[in-house]
């Protein structure tokens, strides 16, 4: 059987017309939003002590159904999970001189989040199987200054908890679940984002659940989501408020709060949450069995004993196996119709921010202070697994969401064969 030309090379692409976008909206959130607007009030907080300070009708709605479906006992919604996660580090009373240790391979507001409370963050590496922290390289890391454990639940998958908890135990450290990626994804029969003592989730446009910009905290413990609700809402005038009943919190907020319009569509979306995540499942497993067939890409590795939701779908590239570097893999790929992402982002501490140390003009607190007896620093070489994947053998594709089928998949598998069947041809386009 004659192969087929690769597109790079002046072939005909497999996919022809890229796919649409992923929407995952529909007549239940247009009627959601229309009740709204006919209440005509988008949003119903008031930063003061009262009836307001907590929001309104819709706002908590949502905190209701995602406690029910969670099985938590609070929620708090935020505009964004980086608003979230910013009251989850101040929830925690975690501050200057302060040290949190999370992952380096996350968007950047994890490590934000801990910076906005002038606390340091304290970058380990993460495991090269399933992208999230790497147990044995927090144990390394974790001084008398460290308060927490920020970890990441990537990709739709889980951190490995059975060595988590008892490493916090040990050391006496509060653990929050950066739940981004991970919604309705399980670790021993309990959704991710529980498991810690705090959980945060985000709704925006490519999440799971999508809401345009979103957030929710949720937590068991009735200390931490007050001062989460006081971060939320412009906490140290409501402290005021309450003063005469005895309430004393050192804390200050801002507005992170939910629209009523933003909460309708959430309501909506979190009805449908399974249906919009099996098909995640089915799709990936069918790629997972798929890509067995290419010794030169490994799909995604799932913990025991839990449950993945692909937020993305991670495979690993050896470039040594199949000959052409990554980025020549790529192009390839794109030419047939199917983009792919690059070792996912940066590692963290490689940004301008860490590698100066500085946030404020001329100035290095929190890294560095002589009130807290601080001195941070981050190099190259810091965390290597998470740069080797950033810098040689990730790739990331969005194919597995609900609106692709069995049929996309056999397409984006083909056009991996096709570039295996011309990989002497694609050696040569190859530059040196």
């Amino acid at each position: 059987m004659k192969k087929e030309k690769l597109a790079i090379l002046g072939g005909k692409p497999i996919l022809s017309k890229p796919f649409s976008l992923y929407n995952s909206l529909g007549a239940e959130e247009k009627k959601a939003v229309a009740r709204v607007m006919d209440k005509k009030i988008i949003s119903d907080f008031i930063g003061r002590a009262g009836d307001k300070f907590l929001g309104g009708e819709y706002v908590k709605k949502f905190e209701k159904d995602f406690c029910r479906k969670f099985g938590v006992k609070y929620a708090v919604s935020f505009s964004s999970a980086s608003t979230a996660l910013q009251a989850a580090v101040a929830a925690l009373g975690i501050g200057p001189g302060d040290e949190v240790i999370t992952s380096p391979f996350t968007m950047s507001a994890t490590a934000s989040a801990i910076l906005f409370n002038n606390a340091i963050p304290v970058f380990a590496d993460i495991d090269p199987e399933n992208y999230c922290l790497d147990v044995e390289s927090i144990k390394k890391k974790i001084t008398k200054r460290t308060k927490a454990i920020l970890t990441v639940n990537i990709f739709g998958g889980s951190s490995d908890f059975s060595k988590i908890i008892p490493l916090a135990k040990k050391h006496n450290l509060k653990i929050i679940e950066d739940n981004a990626q991970s919604m309705g994804a399980k670790y021993e029969e309990k959704y991710l984002g529980t498991i810690g003592d705090i959980g945060i989730f985000s709704f925006n446009v490519h999440k799971h659940l999508q809401c345009g910009e979103g957030g929710v905290l949720i937590t068991n413990d009735e200390k931490l989501v007050f001062r989460a609700q006081l971060v939320r809402n412009h906490g140290e005038v409501i402290v005021d408020d309450l003063s005469g009943e005895g309430i004393q919190e050192s804390i200050i907020g801002s507005n992170y709060r939910l629209s009523e319009l933003h909460a309708a569509v959430a309501i909506e979306q979190l009805k449908k949450i399974n249906k919009l995540n099996n098909p995640r499942v089915n799709l990936a497993k069918y790629l997972t069995s798929q890509l067995k067939k290419f010794s030169w890409l490994a799909p995604c590795k799932i913990l025991e004993n839990s449950t993945h939701t692909f937020y993305v779908y991670p495979i690993k590239f050896f470039a040594g196996k199949i000959g052409i570097k990554r980025e020549t893999f790529t192009k390839a790929m794109a030419a047939e119709g199917f983009v792919l992402g690059q070792g996912y982002l940066k590692p963290l501490y490689l940004m301008p921010i860490y590698q100066k140390r500085e946030i404020y003009p001329a100035r290095k607190f929190p890294f560095v202070s002589e009130e807290f007896g601080t001195n941070a620093k981050y190099c190259k070489g810091d965390c290597p697994v998470a740069e080797r994947m950033f810098e040689k053998e990730l790739l990331i594709t969005s194919i597995c969401n609900s609106q692709r089928t069995k049929a996309d998949i056999d397409l984006f598998v083909k056009a991996i064969k096709k570039i295996e069947e011309n990989i002497e041809e694609l050696k040569k386009y190859e530059p040196r």
